[in-house]
C-alpha cells in the first residue's frame, strides 16, 4: 500500500476506531482496508496525475488541494458500493476519481465564495494564488471529471450532469440565503440534499450500476448515499459549534452568517438571535462568539445530533437488505462513524 493511500484510509479507520463500541468494528475495518488496498492506491495515483494536467498557475492551485489528501469518503463509498456485488470493475475506479475531482472543485469554489482561509489544515489555495486562479483551478478539475466520465462511463453522463445541476442550484440557494435571511428548515433541507447529499447519492448508485447491480440495488445504495450525505453535512454543521479542528477555518459558517440547521432551529426558538446574525453579516465579528454561545445554550445541537443519527439509522437500514459482504460491513462502519462524530 502506498503512503498516500494508507493515509487516506487510515484517517477514516482511526476516526471510526476511536469510538468503536467493540473490537468487531476494528476487525471489519481492517478486513475492508485489505479489500480496497489496490483500488485506493490506483485512485490516489490517478487523482494526483490528473490534477497535474493543465496550465499554470491554475494547475498549481489544483495540485495544492488534491495533494493535501483527505478522507476520500466519496470515492471510497463508490468503490465499496461496487464491491458489494463482486470485484470492482475498472470503470468504477475511474468514476471514483471523477467524484473526488468534483468534490475538490467544489472546495476550491467554496473557499472563494466563503472567503475561507484554511482547508485541510493548510492555507487555502485562494490565499496563495488568488481568487481568480482558485476558481479556474476548480473549473479545471471539473472538466477533468467530465472528460473522465464521458470516456469511461458514458451511460452515466445524464445522471452526472443532473447531479451537477443540483449541486450548483444548492449553492445558489445557500448564497441567496445570506442576504434574504430566510430562516426555513425546508429551504435548509433542500440545500443539504442538493449541495452535499446529491454527490454521495450519485457515487453509491454509480458504483452499484458499474458493478452490474440491478436497478433495485442501485436505488438501495443511492438511498444509502443520500442518507449518509445528509448525516455527513449535519455533523459538519455541528462541528462549527464544537470548536473541534476540522481542517477548515474555525467557526467559518458562523463568521459568514451562513444558515446551518443549528442556527435555523435556534432562531426559530428565539427570533431575537436574528439581530446578532444581522450584525455578523454587517461585518461585526464580535457578535460571532455571542451567537455561538446562544445557539449552544439553546439545546438545538442535541436536536441536530439526533437528526443526524436518524439519517445514519436510515442509511444502515438500507444496507441491511443487501447480501452480507466485507464491503457492506465497511459501508456500515462508515455510517456508524458519522453517528459517533455527532455525539
Amino acid at each position: 500500500m502506498t503512503q498516500t493511500t494508507e493515509a487516506a484510509l487510515g484517517s477514516l479507520v482511526r476516526s471510526a476506531s476511536a469510538h468503536a463500541a467493540d473490537l468487531s468494528l476494528d476487525a471489519r475495518l481492517a478486513e475492508a482496508q485489505a479489500l480496497l488496498c489496490d483500488d485506493l492506491a490506483w485512485v490516489e495515483q490517478a487523482l494526483r496525475e490528473t490534477a497535474a494536467q493543465g496550465p499554470a498557475p491554475a494547475v498549481n492551485a489544483a495540485r495544492h488541494l488534491v495533494e493535501m489528501g483527505g478522507k476520500r469518503v466519496r470515492p471510497m463509498a463508490l468503490l465499496l458500493a461496487g464491491a458489494c456485488f463482486g470485484t470492482v470493475p475498472p470503470a468504477a475506479r475511474h468514476l471514483a476519481v471523477c467524484v473526488e475531482l468534483i468534490h475538490s472543485a467544489t472546495l476550491l469554489h467554496d473557499d472563494v465564495i466563503d472567503e475561507g482561509t484554511e482547508r485541510r489544515g493548510r492555507e487555502a489555495a485562494r490565499l496563495v494564488w488568488g481568487n481568480a486562479v482558485s476558481v479556474l483551478a476548480g473549473d479545471l478539475l471539473l472538466t477533468h471529471a467530465l472528460l473522465t466520465a464521458q470516456r469511461e462511463a458514458p451511460a452515466l453522463m445524464p445522471g452526472l450532469l443532473q447531479m451537477l445541476r443540483r449541486l450548483v442550484e444548492g449553492e445558489i440557494v445557500q448564497l441567496r440565503g445570506r442576504s434574504e435571511l430566510e430562516v426555513s428548515e425546508s429551504v435548509y433541507a433542500a440545500i443539504l440534499r442538493d449541495k452535499t447529499a446529491a454527490l454521495f447519492r450519485f457515487a453509491t448508485s454509480a458504483g452499484a450500476e458499474l458493478a452490474g447491480a440491478s436497478l433495485r440495488w442501485q436505488t438501495v445504495l443511492g438511498n444509502f448515499g443520500e442518507s449518509i450525505g445528509m448525516a455527513f453535512q449535519l455533523v459538519d454543521d455541528l462541528l462549527d459549534y464544537s470548536g473541534e479542528e476540522t481542517g477548515k477555518t474555525m467557526f467559518a459558517d458562523l463568521r459568514q452568517g451562513k444558515l446551518t440547521l443549528p442556527l435555523v432551529l435556534a432562531v426559530q426558538a428565539e427570533p431575537g438571535l436574528l439581530e446578532q446574525l444581522r450584525k455578523i453579516r454587517a461585518g461585526d465579528q464580535s457578535a460571532v462568539s455571542v451567537l455561538r454561545q446562544s445557539v449552544i445554550a439553546s439545546g438545538v445541537c442535541q436536536k441536530v445530533s439526533a437528526r443526524a443519527l436518524g439519517y445514519t439509522t436510515r442509511a444502515i437500514e438500507q444496507l441491511d437488505v443487501l447480501p452480507a459482504s466485507p464491503a457492506r460491513s465497511l459501508l456500515r462502519a462508515v455510517a456508524q462513524q458519522l453517528a459517533e462524530r455527532s455525539r
